[in-house]
């Protein structure tokens, strides 16, 4: 945790976008971009047609896409982000055989982007129109998402993981083409992108002055602090594999008066379910916000068991009424804050790569807890223990068949959750 960051919150892709493309159209020496989904339409076209401009002025851009969120960029932006000299890489596409292997379940799913070393996105918002749904179609309302902009100590940390899959990914393209020794200067190229990020730290001192606002370009305000304590936490297979859980753990167990969660696919584990049950026989409010629409059978009917215990144990549940939504947030005391692209369920903290910004400034999650109370108070849908323990017995055996799903997965990849 360090001292000395800008945090500027920003709601949904209608307002990530611009703040993307104005960042790239500034760009002097590097764009590196990592998403779960990049859909090249609507208002996700600005961040497109920015990563073409930058690269066409000899900045060197980079695009990682998950390969199940994002299994192909279509003919026309290939052929463009090629003259252009965009390089794009997909992470872990799938054969014909899709998702059978149970490693092939290990996605990209943390959503990162780091212009010169200097300012750094983190969050939850996808690449794609906030009206556009996968699962959904056309929304009525935008959907709910959220992420950061970053200027601070912690950018050095996104660059030098992002640096780090970028060269890995270059090593196994090389090798599977049989390019051994490409394959060999690119896990060089890994090892060394520490020293490639400390080439970038010299534009430092000039992103701070040009972040020090906390306007955009048009002179609407936007939520954010400066001098802010903060780090980045990461999700992943090997050195980080339970980091962001057990922050979340620390946080709900040291709180005294409240624990208020946003999350889209809330399906929590053992600990977790402890540790809210304790916060809320200590007395501690606790609150969550959850997707109110059903998108998937496993994540929605999944949830429902936890949550019935839950609700019956005294915690407050509701759902977002208005459209779909994508948020992972969190606030605890109006003293601990996170961002990022982690769900609360067994594919987040346990398989995927995440990325997540936590922050103990007061005044920023004072700032974002303000902001989401006015949602829960306004626009949410509560979600009561006489709806849940009464529900029809064919709901609540396809709730126990769909846990049961989620179970069989865990112990194929190893998992206890």
């Amino acid at each position: 945790m360090k001292d000395g960051h800008q945090l500027v919150l920003l709601v949904g892709g209608d307002e990530l976008f611009p703040a993307l493309a104005e960042a790239m159209d500034a760009a002097r020496q590097v764009v590196h971009l990592e998403t779960y989904i990049f859909e090249f339409a609507g208002s996700a076209l600005q961040v497109a047609e920015a990563l073409e401009r930058a690269a066409r002025r000899g900045v060197a851009v980079r695009l990682v896409v998950d390969g199940v969120g994002t299994p192909s960029i279509p003919e026309e932006w290939r052929q463009r982000f090629g003259a252009a000299g965009v390089q794009w890489r997909i992470y872990s596409p799938l054969g014909r055989l899709g998702l059978l292997f149970p490693r092939l379940w290990r996605r990209l799913h943390r959503k990162l982007c780091v212009v010169d070393g200097t300012v750094g996105f983190c969050g939850g918002v996808n690449i794609i129109d906030d009206r556009d749904d996968v699962s959904l179609g056309r929304l009525d309302e935008p959907r709910l998402d959220y992420s950061l902009r970053v200027a601070g100590p912690l950018v050095q940390d996104m660059t030098e993981t992002m640096e780090q899959l970028w060269w890995r990914l270059q090593a196994v393209r090389a090798a599977r083409q049989r390019e051994f020794s490409a394959a060999w200067q690119a896990l060089r190229g890994s090892s060394a992108s520490g020293d490639f990020s400390k080439l970038l730290r010299k534009l430092e001192t000039r992103a701070r002055g040009l972040a020090s606002g906390g306007e955009d370009d048009t002179g609407s305000a936007l939520m954010g602090v400066d001098d802010a304590r903060a780090a980045l936490l990461l999700r992943d297979n090997v050195a980080h594999r339970h980091d962001i859980e057990r922050a979340y753990l620390k946080a709900i167990g040291e709180a005294r008066q409240e624990v208020l969660i946003v999350n889209a696919y809330f399906i929590p584990g053992r600990r977790l379910r402890k540790a809210l049950l304790m916060a809320v026989g200590r007395g501690v409010r606790v609150r969550l916000l959850l997707q109110g629409r059903y998108e998937h059978f496993l994540q929605y009917r999944a949830a429902r068991p936890a949550l019935k215990r839950l609700v019956n144990a005294g915690l407050e549940v509701c759902e977002y009424a208005p459209s779909a939504l994508h948020a992972k947030v969190a606030v605890v005391d109006e003293r601990w804050a996170t961002v990022g692209s982690t769900n609360l369920d067994p594919l987040s903290l346990l398989l995927a790569r995440e990325a997540n910004v936590m922050s103990t400034d007061r005044r920023f999650a004072a700032l974002l807890r303000a902001h989401l109370d006015d949602i829960v108070c306004h626009r949410s849908t509560p979600i009561h223990a006489e709806a849940l323990n009464s529900r029809p017995w064919g709901q609540r055996i396809l709730d126990r068949i769909a846990f049961g799903i989620m179970r069989t997965v865990l112990f194929l990849t190893g998992h206890r959750y």
